[in-house]
């Protein structure tokens, strides 16, 4: 098991019911993998274009206004990913849209913040792969679902 499907299992709670055929169950999950459907709408609205924030660069704006462009700007580029505490982006995303997560996964805000704080930095990364935020986004919910996918997968 990886480091990305540890955390997300204690994110999630380790509990819900999967497939054993590895197909994705009525709950949006991939076999294994925990409430993946359910991961990527609740962070839909920090990197999906779609989503409340305008998506990554968005986010990235969020970072910058709140002081922490550095920050962000190490996981998009490339090398070591700085990292930051579970209170830093409570203040940066505001407790209001990381109580709307943490309610999208069933958890409470001091469980979900530590864990975000370890999975966003990878995942921002990995959605950056050549150095800079995709002047397109990167795409709606189900293109974030695919992108978590692969990503878990590697772990």
């Amino acid at each position: 098991m990886g480091l990305l499907d540890s955390i997300l299992g204690q994110v999630l709670g380790g509990t819900q019911a999967q497939p054993q055929d590895g197909s994705v169950g009525a709950a949006g999950g991939v076999g294994g993998l925990g409430n993946l459907g359910g991961l990527a709408g609740a962070l839909g609205g920090l990197l999906a274009n779609n989503g409340e924030l305008g998506g990554l660069g968005g986010l990235v704006s969020k970072f910058e206004q709140a002081g922490l462009g550095d920050t962000i700007n190490s996981w998009v580029g490339k090398g070591q990913n700085a990292p930051i505490s579970g209170g830093q982006l409570n203040d940066v995303l505001g407790s209001d849209v990381v109580a709307g997560i943490a309610q999208k996964l069933g958890v409470n805000s001091a469980t979900l913040l530590p864990m975000l704080a370890t999975l966003l930095p990878t995942l921002v990364d990995h959605l950056t792969p050549h150095g800079q935020v995709p002047a397109g986004g990167v795409g709606n919910h189900e293109d974030l679902l695919a992108s978590l996918s692969g990503l878990l997968q590697k772990g």
